[in-house]
């Protein structure tokens, strides 16, 4: 539910009424922008980063309105960018918030920017943003894992500073994705956020925050689609340029040694790159799909280039193919998460942690549960990682995260529950999604949610508007959901309308509790019901137990990390008797932070590595297995 002003056309209107435009509170005045590419250098686009130490403060009111975004923070605090908030202050107070708070900073937009068109854009707000430049509201966006961004052509001259505030709010309801909802303490009237997902609700400013500038004649999105035939490499493409022009469009594709293999001109068509290199899973290979506007006289007068690996993604039956081969997921699913900085993206930790998974054999990795910072995309690209790409819509299901049992659960899908407001969101959740990663090589398939009540009434009637909103967005990729323990082969009704079963089980933890042996004929018996049910791929999603690193135990009991290895062989064992299986993602990479309460001891202890990236002994088992595999 993105929302920016058109600044060249409402705000030179304004400045023409008033030298001072009046402040901008009313919604109907701010409008859809549409998908934005990811700002890059070029010689005619220029980017300021903004990342560093902002002023930082608690919202005070729930008023939208009574903010300090009208005058200077009167604050001490600071607070980096990029970073969640909540663990950077020795304050509970600040930890715990609920609602708005405010980060500013002062920024001046580069004197050389005169000709150009320029923007404020944040990378990510966790849950909404709001973007005010000195005492106007430009911008704001519902959805904490996509970017927005602002035109501030009209406000600021290039040359002049502006005050720079962003509001960031984390509420969450039964409207939002994901979704929550507000309790209110008995005795002290304390707001505390409820949420359904099993992970920490951090929140703020966790990407980059930056001003570019673009040319005022310049490319606005653009859109590829790879094929092959036989040793012939096909490109189509779609260009959205700023406003009409009878310029010229260029497209030039180049390889990886700079040569130039394939052109094309026009907003839209075919290239063809004969003898093509393919990406593949281990092997990335990207050309740049260039494209520049050309004036009358052959000057250039924008240009951006696009990553492309050239492969494709198919589901055959019970195979998952990728370049006409069958491929099988071996990785894990993962979390933003790291101490102190929470879900705040770190170029450090993201190096790491791909290095660790090239270490294990790991080839793909689910974004779980929520589009991952862009730039953990492109690394993907480059290093041929595979990526199930998941939208954030965690927590669809009441009976396993509304604090109650499944016994007295309310029912999900409902006016008062999940409802069509919900379904809404959840929307433009996915158009968010496909519009910022529709062209990376690594991703091959979209989840659309995570573990909803599949089971329930209401379930199919709430997913199937989605379903065919993700296969007319894209119509190349397959599209899956994760799929919890209770939505069984027998009771879910909606896993025949997605290409690829997903499945979330935790037998021998949850269920079957330490006894691997009843474990394991329950798993097989499931896996084979779902297998004779559909003829579709299986790729198990989630799988695994709490460990604490350091517990051992000669006996293999729970919470040792024997078991845990116990664990994973057992799951092994069945997914090589069941021949639709072809994937394993361990849950999780990493221990990451979870709600405080009795269920969770410093969150959630199920990875394999520890929440600062030491081994656990699963470690070796599963980079023994992978290795092979």
């Amino acid at each position: 539910m993105m929302k920016v002003l058109l600044g060249l056309s409402i705000l030179s209107l304004i400045q023409h009424v008033s030298s001072k435009p009046p402040l901008i509170h009313s919604r109907q005045t701010v409008q859809q922008r549409p998908a934005m590419l990811k700002p890059h250098q070029t010689p005619f686009r220029d980017i300021v980063s903004l990342d560093g130490l902002w002023k930082f403060a608690l919202g005070s009111s729930d008023n939208e309105t009574a903010t300090p975004w009208t005058a200077p923070l009167a604050t001490d605090l600071e607070c980096p960018v990029p970073a969640s908030y909540n663990d950077i202050f020795v304050d509970r107070q600040i930890r715990d918030h609920v609602g708005w708070v405010y980060y500013q900073r002062q920024a001046i937009v580069p004197r050389g920017w005169s000709q150009q068109q320029y923007f404020v854009r944040v990378d990510a707000a966790t849950h909404k943003g709001r973007i005010y430049v000195n005492d106007h509201l430009v911008a704001e966006h519902v959805g904490g894992y996509t970017p927005f961004e602002a035109d501030i052509t009209g406000l600021v001259s290039a040359g002049d500073s502006f005050r720079l505030t962003i509001a960031v709010n984390n509420v969450l309801t039964h409207e939002t994705i994901p979704p929550g909802r507000i309790e209110v303490m008995e005795y002290t009237g304390k707001k505390t956020q409820v949420y359904q997902h099993d992970f920490f609700n951090y929140a703020g400013l966790a990407r980059s925050v930056s001003l570019y500038s673009v040319p005022k004649q310049h490319i606005q999105d653009i859109k590829v689609v790879t094929d092959v035939n036989g040793t012939t490499g096909l490109i189509k493409y779609l260009v959205t340029v700023s406003n009409t022009t009878t310029e010229r469009i260029k497209i030039d594709v180049v390889d990886e040694d700079g040569r130039t293999v394939a052109e094309a001109s026009g907003t839209h068509g075919n290239v063809t790159i004969d003898s093509v290199r393919l990406w593949q899973p281990g092997d990335a290979y990207l050309y740049q799909f260039r494209v520049s506007i050309l004036s009358l006289d052959d000057s250039i007068l924008d240009t951006y280039s696009v990553a492309t690996g050239v492969r494709t993604v198919k589901v055959s039956g019970n195979k998952f193919l990728i370049n006409d081969k069958p491929f099988y997921f071996t990785g894990l699913g993962k979390h933003e998460d790291s101490n102190v900085r929470g879900k705040g993206y770190d170029a450090a930790y993201m190096v790491h942690d791909f290095q660790l998974m090239n270490w294990m054999g790991a080839n793909s990795f689910r974004t779980s549960h929520y589009p991952y910072a862009e730039e953990v995309m492109e690394f993907a690209d480059r290093h041929g990682i595979v990526v199930i790409d998941e939208t954030p819509a965690v927590g669809l299901a009441y009976s396993i995260g509304a604090g109650v049992s499944s016994e007295d659960s309310p029912q999900t899908f409902t006016p008062e529950g999940i409802n069509n407001n919900t379904r809404e969101a959840h929307k433009q959740a996915i158009r968010e999604l496909i519009a910022r990663d529709k062209n990376h090589a690594s991703v091959v398939m979209w989840s659309i949610a995570n573990e909803p009540a599949s089971q329930e009434a209401g379930a199919r009637e709430y997913f199937t508007p989605l379903v065919e909103l993700a296969h007319e967005l894209d119509s190349d990729r397959p599209i899956c959901f994760a799929n919890y323990g209770d939505a069984t082969y027998e009771v879910d009704r909606i896993s025949d309308m997605f290409d690829v079963l997903c499945l979330n089980r935790y037998f021998g933890w949850y269920s079957q509790t330490g006894e691997i042996e009843e474990a394991e004929a329950a798993l097989e018996t499931e896996l084979l019901g779902w297998e004779g049910k559909y003829d579709k791929p299986i790729v198990m999603t989630e799988y695994g137990a709490d460990t604490l690193a350091g517990l051992h135990s000669v006996l293999g009991l729970p919470w040792s990390e024997e078991f845990q290895v116990e664990l994973l062989d057992m799951y092994h064992r069945v997914f090589d008797r069941v021949a639709s299986v072809v994937g394993e993602h361990v849950w999780n990479f990493a221990d990451f932070q979870a709600v405080v309460g009795v269920g969770r001891v410093d969150g959630n202890k199920k990875g394999v590595f520890t929440r600062d990236r030491k081994p656990k002994a699963a470690v070796q088992t599963l980079r023994s297995r992978w290795s092979q595999l």
